[in-house]
């Protein structure tokens, strides 16, 4: 690049819009711990109890018409803020995009969970994610689905995080368009999701010189692989839109392989559900997500 642009040394790199880097030896922590502490303190937090994941496994949030109203504004405000910490923190971005449904008409109901959001980042401030230096260039992915997981339309929930080699490069959580009348269908629409995305990375790092040949879909539901195979259309299947089907054609050309994961090691339900404190350390350390000492 020095040949094309004029270009200067001006030290080790330690902000980039808004990130925290701390690079060492073995890999680069990256991190918003000083935009966390700013966020707990913007809302008064600070001395508040903390908590050990960001969502209860009990609550089911949904538009709660009969609740108290609160303030819009500062509702809102504490979505957006929380918003814009998720660039470094996917453990809460579950968490936080359930809050965000709300935000139109928010009850107390729904400021207590952000609240508890917030409560969790004060004790986590310093977590980031953790990139080795010690890995290959093998995209891979996971992909799940919260059946019927909103209280209000009983739609559902995908979510995906893919990794090249065992660092975290891009995850989503999102709420299906349309309503799933299985398990299985709302799993092979999360996979369609997840396919969309891995072709775009695929894309992307041919662009930087790093071909990849088949690539790995990990699912956790037999069904919605069997059905991915197979290209008979059946009653179960004919009413899914056609959009989602054109994971078929990816499986056929081998450009990518959907196998299955045991529902253990499924590193995507961080992104489709609230998970107990064990669980959720669990997976929260297997996608990276690590404090810097």
């Amino acid at each position: 690049m020095s040949h094309e642009f004029e270009m200067s040394m001006v030290g080790e790199l330690n902000y980039f819009l808004g990130l925290q880097i701390k690079q060492m030896h073995d890999g680069i922590f990256i991190s918003q711990a000083k935009y966390a502490k700013s966020l707990v303190k913007k809302f008064g937090l600070e001395n508040a109890k903390h908590c050990d994941t960001p969502m209860s496994t009990t609550l089911k949030l949904s538009k709660d018409a009969s609740g108290k109203d609160v303030d819009q504004s500062l509702y809102r405000g504490m979505i957006g803020s929380l918003l814009y910490l998720t660039a470094s923190r996917p453990d809460i971005c579950f968490s936080v995009g359930v809050c965000a449904r709300y935000q139109a008409n928010p009850k107390e109901s729904h400021l207590v969970a952000v609240k508890r959001i917030i409560r969790f980042v004060n004790c986590t401030s310093n977590h980031g994610i953790w990139y080795s230096f010690d890995t290959n260039p093998s995209l891979v992915g996971f992909s799940d689905a919260d059946w019927a997981g909103n209280c209000d339309d009983r739609k559902s929930t995908s979510g995906g995080c893919f990794f090249l080699g065992n660092n975290l490069v891009s995850w989503f959580c999102k709420k299906q368009n349309s309503i799933s009348l299985s398990t299985a269908e709302a799993e092979y629409i999360a996979a369609g999701s997840a396919c969309t995305q891995l072709m775009w990375m695929k894309q992307m790092l041919a662009d930087y010189g790093l071909e990849q040949g088949t690539l790995t879909l990990f699912c956790d539901n037999m069904s919605a692989i069997n059905i991915s195979k197979n290209p008979v259309q059946h009653s179960r299947t004919k009413h899914i839109d056609i959009r989602h089907h054109f994971i078929r054609e990816l499986v056929e050309s081998k450009t990518i392989a959907l196998e299955h994961v045991g529902t253990n090691d499924q590193l995507a339900d961080l992104f489709t559900k609230p998970l107990d404190t064990i669980r959720f350390g669990n997976l929260s350390k297997s996608i990276g997500i690590s404090g810097l000492v």
